[in-house]
């Protein structure tokens, strides 16, 4: 089943973005955390490695498709296989979406999970509730908790810390 996040990022429009030297702004005119037609932003900041730089592949592929509006993710046909598939300006739908994280990832996640997971690796990298708040928009340090997926009680220990 679908979930906000499938449905946020199908909805998304190459217009939605913008582009600066510091990072990609994405403007969500709608999310789970805002409903009410205020606009939310979320940063996706340039990767020091430009090989893996989520935000330089982004600027490349638009530029490559010449697309400076419409559907973000676009679903990509099946091609005769002497030939190449061309982008649709068709949307993903939600579900679709999520199968393609499954698929990609396995079956046990869902596009849910990068959410758990961005959550976690911030917690992990010294980030405070309140920086992880004003990405994700949660509300409360409580749901930060429950989005944080330490559970291996042999990794993530305070007790491993106290040198007894």
């Amino acid at each position: 089943m679908a979930v906000a996040l499938e449905a946020e990022l199908a909805a998304l429009n190459v217009e939605d973005l913008e582009f600066n030297d510091g990072a990609l702004v994405v403007h969500l005119a709608r999310s789970k955390t805002t409903q009410y037609g205020e606009t939310e932003d979320k940063a996706v900041f340039y990767a020091p490695n430009p090989d893996h730089c989520p935000v330089r592949a982004l600027r490349a592929w638009l530029a490559a498709l010449g697309r400076t509006s419409g559907p973000l993710f676009v679903k990509m046909p099946r091609a005769a296989p002497d030939q190449m598939a061309q982008p649709s300006d068709k949307r993903p739908s939600a579900i679709s979406l999520n199968k393609l994280v499954q698929k990609r990832l396995g079956p046990q996640y869902s596009a849910h999970s990068l959410r758990v997971s961005f959550v976690t690796v911030a917690i992990l990298n010294g980030q405070s509730h309140k920086t992880i708040k004003n990405q994700t928009k949660q509300k409360t340090d409580a749901i930060i908790d429950r989005y944080t997926q330490l559970n291996n009680v042999v990794n993530y220990n305070a007790a491993q810390n106290l040198g007894l």
